[in-house]
């Protein structure tokens, strides 16, 4: 049954993610998100670790110590700022440098953690679950600074006016 219970979680998350692109004027990045989940590199990596309470890439990291359809997704995906890293030909240590993300993918970003967090954490969701999910890890996230900045930016007004409000920002401002 966990290939049912998988399909829906990735169904529904896509819904929310479309539901929130589509409120801001992302029509076309609401529709077309995460459609690499439905790939067999993903999917059937999903239905193996599915928990779902979390995400199966994490149950992957545990299990083998990668994950392989993490590695599949985010390369595919212009939304996650893992897709923005390049080389870089400063003298910098690791040698890799995060590029500024164009403003409609850091937004389709913000639109994924709300939705993930709905999915995740069903009725205890609330409008500050991104933000906090997000400062759990932020120190470790190679970001470009504008594009933290500005991710940073909508998940405080998210976590302190509400989505009516941020995302009325978003349309006017941002878009």
């Amino acid at each position: 049954m966990k290939i049912w219970q998988h399909f829906k979680t990735i169904t529904y998350h896509k819904y929310l993610v479309a539901k929130g692109c589509f409120r801001v004027g992302l029509y076309k990045q609401g529709i077309l998100h995460d459609m690499s989940k439905y790939s067999p590199a993903e999917f059937f990596v999903g239905v193996k670790y599915f928990q779902g309470d979390r995400s199966p890439n994490n149950a992957e990291r545990e299990a083998i110590g990668y994950s392989s359809a993490w590695l599949h997704h985010k390369g595919r995906n212009k939304h996650h700022y893992e897709y923005w890293i390049d080389y870089s030909l400063k003298s910098i240590p690791g040698g890799m440098a995060p590029a500024p993300m164009p403003k409609k993918y850091v937004v389709e970003m913000l639109m994924d953690r709300i939705a993930a967090a709905k999915v995740y954490q069903k009725e205890k969701y609330t409008d500050d679950s991104p933000l906090s999910y997000y400062m759990q890890g932020k120190d470790s996230a190679p970001i470009h600074e504008e594009t933290k900045a500005l991710l940073e930016k909508l998940l405080c007004m998210l976590a302190q006016k509400g989505e009516k409000a941020t995302f009325a920002y978003i349309r006017e401002k941002v878009l």
